[in-house]
């Protein structure tokens, strides 16, 4: 046979993942610190990209900036222009000393002195407005570190520089709960000394602010704070040295042990749950995000309930057509030109995307608040089952778009604040051949029949069961267990113990 070549014309479908795609899915399960961060990231890199802030006096710019941005950006009103400020509205509202204009300037300092500069005061990242009386030095004072701080006490109880050294190096065994995990051998033979030595210095360290720092175990942490509170007699030595039987609250062994009774039992368990555990926490990961809501939900007049976006946590961005006129006929050769085509498309992609994260957060929030109205009602004994499967095929979408839409995103209800995945729970089939429970819902229940049990009827987990399937709940023991356990409520004998002790101490 002879071989041939030959043409041949075939059709066939692909999914092409172009980077303007992928942009729109990372958009979809941004959290709203994350967006803000990533459009300021843009509008670095995209000369046409600005923030829209929304202002009371509307000029004739701005009119015409509105009717050149993308219809996708216009059908959402949470696209607003920007105020075009003048000379003298600029000078209003900042400082024009040249600290601004070079503020990281290391020689500013030297040339203009202490008093101007300690004028310059940060800008706010948020719309534009000073922020008075807040300047650089608070701002350095917040961002102090467990090893800086350790590192200033250092300084001050050394005088010796070797001592100091070692000082040094066992901090750098700090974790960030502030244990010490080194070896002091290890050390010892690092830095070509002897142990006792470094004993010696760590017992230095062991004195510093906040108690408990250079702990190497938790027994050694409390006993730390306990002997700077003059409350480490024997009985509390004997206490901390069998933190497991306090762990099992094995209350009876541990009065054996101490040598005291109930009342006095009792006054020293709340001397240690006084004390902190983790001292080093307290410098660990910076200023924390608050939790802001992306979707509020309201009681309507009729009845129903209006879901609504939260303008707060919806970016302002526009397109600035206007400059893209200007700056576009002056392009010098096509590489000029391909980078304003760029740009101009990147733009008005990111826009729409936007547009279309903003329908899709309220499509998905509408369904749930639709799904879960008894809840909103009644409360969290009437939430249903719910997956993300049902919650997709009401609205038209892929299951794996609502699971990143619902990922850190919070909603704002008449009973609180919720991540929309706590709506989202499994099911428990019902013993009388009824609706469904939800997981959280039988949850709330085992929490609140613990919470009703008398000191001499402790409810067992079997008990629960048969409690629970009296009221219509098939659920197994060990699933019990589990939702205990997840609540950190703990077991039936140790409540006994507990609830016995405390008896005892009442009478």
């Amino acid at each position: 046979m002879a071989l041939a070549a030959k043409l041949q014309l075939r059709q066939s479908q692909s999914l092409v993942m172009t980077p303007q795609l992928m942009q729109s899915i990372r958009l979809l399960q941004f959290t709203h610190v994350e967006l803000e961060h990533f459009i300021d990231e843009e509008i670095e890199r995209n000369p046409l990209l600005e923030r829209a802030e929304p202002q009371d006096d509307a000029t004739s710019d701005q009119a015409q900036k509105t009717e050149a941005v993308p219809e996708a950006a216009a059908d959402g009103d949470w696209f607003e222009n920007e105020t075009q400020w003048s000379a003298e509205a600029i000078s209003e509202k900042l400082d024009t000393s040249l600290e601004n204009l070079f503020p990281d300037d290391p020689g500013t300092s030297e040339r203009l002195g202490p008093d101007l500069t300690a004028q310059w005061k940060s800008a706010s990242g948020n719309g534009g407005a000073s922020s008075e009386g807040f300047d650089a030095g608070d701002m350095a004072a917040a961002a102090i570190t467990l090893r800086d701080h350790v590192g200033e006490q250092i300084a001050l109880a050394f005088a010796d520089p070797a001592e100091r050294l070692i000082a040094g190096d066992l901090a750098d065994g700090l974790d960030e709960t502030g244990y010490l995990r080194a070896d002091m051998a290890e050390i010892a033979a690092r830095l070509g000394t002897d142990t006792a030595t470094v004993g010696k210095v760590l017992a230095v360290c062991q004195t510093f602010e906040p108690t408990g720092l250079f702990a190497r175990d938790l027994a050694e942490c409390l006993s730390l704070q306990l002997a700077v509170r003059d409350r480490l007699d024997p009985a509390m030595k004997a206490l901390v040295a069998n933190l497991e039987l306090l762990a099992r609250r094995d209350f009876h062994a541990l009065k054996r042990i101490c040598g005291v009774d109930d009342e006095d039992l009792l006054d020293m368990l709340a001397e240690i749950r006084a004390l902190d555990p983790r001292p080093g926490m307290v410098f660990s990961g910076g200023a924390s995000d608050a939790i802001v809501a992306d979707v509020e939900v309201r009681a309507a007049n009729d009845g129903s309930w209006t879901v609504e976006l939260n303008a707060e946590t919806l970016p302002r961005v526009l397109v600035d057509h206007v400059y893209f006129a200007q700056v576009s006929p002056h392009a010098k050769n096509q590489a000029e030109k391909d980078f304003l085509a760029e740009c101009l498309q990147n733009a008005n992609w990111l826009t729409r995307s936007l547009d279309q994260r903003a329908k899709t957060i309220l499509k998905v929030a509408s369904e749930i608040v639709r799904q879960q109205d008894a809840f909103l009602v009644h409360g969290v004994r009437q939430l249903r089952p719910l997956n993300l499967r049902t919650v997709a095929d009401a609205i038209g979408m892929h299951e794996s778009t609502v699971s990143r839409v619902t990922a850190n995103k919070y909603m704002l209800t008449p009973r609180g604040v919720f991540e929309l995945r706590y709506f989202f729970t499994a099911s428990i089939a019902a013993s009388g051949g009824g609706d469904a429970h939800s997981s959280e819902a039988v949850r709330d229940r085992i929490k609140q029949l613990i919470d009703e049990e008398k000191p001499v009827d402790v409810l067992s987990d079997d008990a629960i069961v048969d409690m629970l399937r009296e009221k219509g709940v098939d659920i197994a023991r060990r699933t019990v267990a589990k939702y205990r356990e997840g609540m950190n409520i703990p077991s039936s004998v140790q409540r006994r113990r507990e609830k016995r002790a405390l008896a005892s101490a009442g009478r």
